[in-house]
């Protein structure tokens, strides 16, 4: 008897790959949406014979509106979805924000079948788009019994890259992801993965992040610092809005301007959890002794974005700074 196809899910969410443009040479000046799912799939020749695929609309926003809720949603769905009989699950996604969403579903789901997040830097009818090539790659992908076991990742250009370390390099030009620290996973190549390097780092079925009873995450924000940085005004109003965690975006190895890190200091006191990133986009924060025993956790090599990812969810969890802080090292 012929082998069974592999059985995966997309799950839709907006984003360029399923926009169009009047322009067919243009890149920018588009508004999201025009494409259904099913639309966008029956573009994609060849896409039915790598898998049986359903399909199901979380939402159809641009991601930089993306919202704690739809992340909820979508995590709880696909928990769902993986408990059952699929094999693998595919999420269409802006790219804006994609980084943030895979980090927090590479946080939260728990299975160890494939997560694979795609989306498209040109519109569907561009003459140089992308999202068809990805799409199939994110289906192959998923499809491949290689990827499990892998944690969440994603796929754009013809790379593999893991949820952890992949971040946007460019705001337009279609290698626009990366993942600066720890280099890519692999490469797709006519629709087979190529893996050559592993993950180390606990993920998935290995993290304490249960979010299946969560309704809200805790309000986390990210300020930046700067030279005459003015942000200890902000830090005082954002704890007085009900923000339980800030990630600073410090200079150079986690350096903050004086004048806002004794606000930060304050508020420290006062119960505000602050994690120190980078603005630097290689390399990990190094916090001396004495910033430590004041409160401050090191965010380590992930970006703000992400960092703010794993401080909301390890207040779900916690309090407790030095758990954070070693949240931040194995996570």
């Amino acid at each position: 008897m012929a082998q069974a196809k592999p059985k995966i899910a997309i799950l839709a969410t907006g984003g360029t790959i399923v926009s169009s443009i009047e322009d067919c040479v243009a890149t920018t000046g588009y508004s999201v949406g025009g494409l259904s799912v099913e639309n966008l799939i029956s573009g994609v020749k060849g896409i039915e014979d790598l898998a049986t695929i359903t399909t199901k609309q979380i939402s159809n926003i641009d991601s930089a509106n993306m919202r704690d809720e739809i992340w909820l949603k979508l995590a709880k769905e696909i928990n769902q979805i993986l408990d059952s009989d699929f094999d693998g699950v595919v999420i269409t996604h802006g790219t804006d924000t994609m980084e943030e969403t895979a980090y927090f579903l590479h946080l939260t789901i728990k299975s160890h079948k494939p997560v694979i997040l795609v989306g498209a830097m040109r519109p569907s009818n561009s003459v140089s788009s992308d999202g068809a090539k990805n799409l199939y790659n994110a289906v192959a992908l998923a499809a491949n019994r290689e990827s499990e076991f892998k944690g969440v990742m994603v796929t754009m250009n013809d790379k593999i890259l893991s949820a952890r370390g992949v971040t946007k390099t460019h705001t337009l030009n279609l290698d626009a992801f990366s993942s600066p620290d720890f280099g890519d996973l692999g490469y797709m190549v006519d629709g087979k993965a190529y893996f050559y390097s592993a993950i180390t780092k606990a993920h998935t079925t290995n993290t304490p992040f249960d979010i299946s009873q969560i309704s809200n995450l805790p309000k986390v924000d990210i300020l930046y610092s700067y030279s005459n940085d003015g942000n200890a005004v902000a830090a005082k109003a954002l704890f007085s809005n009900g923000t339980k965690g800030l990630v600073i975006a410090g200079s150079g190895a986690g350096s903050i301007h004086e004048d806002h890190e004794k606000a930060l200091k304050e508020l420290i006191n006062q119960g505000l959890k602050v994690v120190v990133s980078s603005r630097i986009s290689q390399g990990r924060v190094a916090l001396n002794s004495e910033k430590k025993s004041l409160g401050f956790i090191s965010a380590e090599e992930l970006n703000p974005q992400k960092a703010r990812v794993l401080l909301m969810l390890s207040l779900i969890k916690t309090d407790d700074i030095s758990q954070i802080q070693d949240y931040f090292l194995k996570y």
